[in-house]
């Protein structure tokens, strides 16, 4: 459930341990009009993925979905709404909810740098097939349907 802001609210009855982390589908527009999806590559985790975080203290999912792809990216972005969410048990054993914003890439430039080996632009039809997990697959599968990408696609 979310506000109109796209904030996200957690139950109060959400368990203890819960991670809770943010992150980006970052767009852009090329030339031909068509849209773009950045893909990022986490090679400590062998991952092609959307670039995501967990909260700082005090933090917005919101907050943290634009400090999180900005320092995985070198992007800065603005959110154009609220996407969804993954719900996955960590690495670590413990229960993580991720909320994902559809995002317009600003200024900025990609870098490797400690969380992210590699960043590729792709085009609308190839991004799903290039993700990793299938819970990125899936929301990607709703991005497909915003009227802001749609129009954009292929």
């Amino acid at each position: 459930m979310y506000l109109l802001s796209g904030e996200l609210i957690i139950p109060k009855d959400a368990p203890n341990d819960l991670i809770r982390a943010a992150g980006g589908i970052v767009h852009r527009s090329v030339a031909s009009g068509r849209a773009e999806i950045a893909c990022i590559y986490r090679e400590a985790r062998g991952d092609w993925t959307f670039p995501k975080g967990k909260l700082d203290e005090g933090e917005t999912f919101e907050q943290a979905a634009l400090r999180e792809v900005a320092e995985e990216t070198g992007m800065n972005c603005h959110v154009l709404r609220f996407v969804g969410t993954t719900n996955y048990t960590h690495r670590k054993g413990k229960p993580k909810i991720v909320a994902y914003y559809l995002m317009a890439v600003g200024d900025g430039e990609f870098a490797p740098n400690a969380e992210v080996d590699e960043l590729v632009w792709l085009p609308m039809e190839h991004v799903r097939s290039h993700l990793t997990w299938e819970r990125d697959q899936e929301l990607f599968d709703l991005v497909g349907q915003l009227p802001e990408l749609r129009a954009h696609a292929s």
